[in-house]
């Protein structure tokens, strides 16, 4: 073997290690670089709950709920300020997403969720109910999410919902809106939101 070949066989063993270092470089900084944003999302995370540690503890349910109107399995999928789908809440433990069940009777809605926090949406506290697509960043197909609004320390809430049998949120919707005696007023309300958006 000539010496040229020599040569070239040990350059390109040498830019073989070279190009192992350069890629281990890279996937280094790229770990690095999603823990930085990974990071930031926590800092934001808590600032917002800074902001909202105004929000009073949750309501529980009451010893005797009464009898079930409706129920419901499902997920959980955020809570926002009433009428901004963007404007996730996270105090109080509102900005965690779970599975959920649902129990509506005439004493209000109970929200248990496993893992999370649970809590009750009293009947005067029930502002109505729609179907949507959004919330909290969470997009699905048109009418895809049952929001309930209710208010809590001073706060409009929307809460979304979204139910194993879908097609079951018409009735929830109804059955919500029957309940509360403030529903036409959020109707309204929401109706022009959406017409803004």
């Amino acid at each position: 073997m000539t010496p040229y070949l020599l040569t070239s066989a040990a350059a390109q063993k040498s830019a073989e290690v070279t190009d192992w270092a350069a890629r281990i470089g890279w996937v280094v900084g790229l770990l690095l670089f999603i823990a930085l944003v990974y990071w930031l999302m926590r800092q934001g995370w808590k600032w917002r709950g800074t902001l909202q540690n105004g929000l009073p503890a949750l309501p529980t349910s009451p010893d005797d709920l009464g009898e079930a109107l409706l129920t419901a399995s499902g997920r959980y999928h955020g809570s926002t300020t009433a009428g901004q789908w963007l404007d996730r809440i996270v105090a109080q433990g509102l900005g965690t997403r779970s599975r959920v069940e649902l129990t509506l009777t005439e004493q209000g809605l109970d929200v248990v969720r496993p893992g999370a926090s649970d809590f009750f949406v009293p009947v005067d506290a029930l502002r109505g109910a729609r179907l949507d697509k959004g919330i909290a960043g969470k997009v699905l197909p048109e009418g895809g999410l049952l929001i309930v609004t209710w208010t809590h320390g001073g706060t409009e809430i929307d809460s979304g919902f979204r139910s194993d049998r879908a097609a079951d949120h018409p009735s929830w919707v109804e059955a919500i809106n029957r309940l509360s005696p403030h529903h036409s007023t959020s109707t309204t309300e929401h109706t022009e939101t959406e017409g803004a958006r």
